[in-house]
This record gives structure tokens, sequence and C-alpha cells, in this order.
């Protein structure tokens, strides 16, 4: 701890300063470097039972531009399996694209790529 000095044009006063810890640099480590930033994620669509199966084929294709046949196998593979990765990524872009099925009613969610 050191001390400053400051002056005002009535006051004189002593503050105690603590000193700001240096911070190393820190190397990522082997794991990390292999999970890498750049790893793909995927977007997961949930089965719910609350919308339509033609919404959601809808929605696929409104969201991502897939085609009717594309977006109706998907939607069918939700429907069966409980899930379905409907697109994959960056995490920006997965981020985003799970934010759109979301405001559109369905149940999504993102992982990273295993």
């Amino acid at each position: 701890m050191h001390t400053v000095t400051t002056q005002n044009a009535d006051v004189r006063s002593v503050v105690p300063v603590m000193a700001m810890p240096s911070a190393a640099p820190v190397e990522a480590t082997e794991t990390e470097r292999d999970a890498g930033v750049d790893s793909p994620w995927l977007t997961v669509v949930w089965d719910d039972p609350v919308n339509l199966m033609s919404y959601v084929t809808f929605v696929f294709q409104r969201v991502f531009g897939y085609s009717r046949e594309k977006a109706h196998e998907l939607m069918l593979k939700v429907h069966n399996d409980g899930r379905a990765v409907v697109s994959s990524g960056s995490r920006d872009k997965v981020e985003n694209d799970v934010r759109k099925l979301q405001e559109a009613g369905l149940w999504a969610t993102m992982q990273r790529e295993a």
C-alpha cells in the first residue's frame, strides 16, 4: 500500500491507496485449444405438445429458408425422436437461430458439437 497526497484549496489530505495486482498473461490449455472458440455449435429443436407439425415446418422454412421437403423432414425428426439438429455454425449464428426459433414459439437450445 502507498499513499497519495491530494490537495484541495482548503484541505490537504493523505489517502491510502492499494496497489493493483498485476495480472500475468494466461495461456489457453491444450483442452481449451482443442475445444476451440471456432468449433461448430448446433441449434437443437425439441418436441413440444403445443405447436402443430405444419407450423413447425413453416417456421423451419421461414427461419432457415429450407425447402418444404427439408423442413418437413426435420419436423418429423423432432416429432419422432424428440429433437433434431436444425442448423450449425459459429456461436453467434447459432445464438441468433435459437433466438428466432424461440420468438416463433419453438423450444430451441444450442450446444457445442461433440
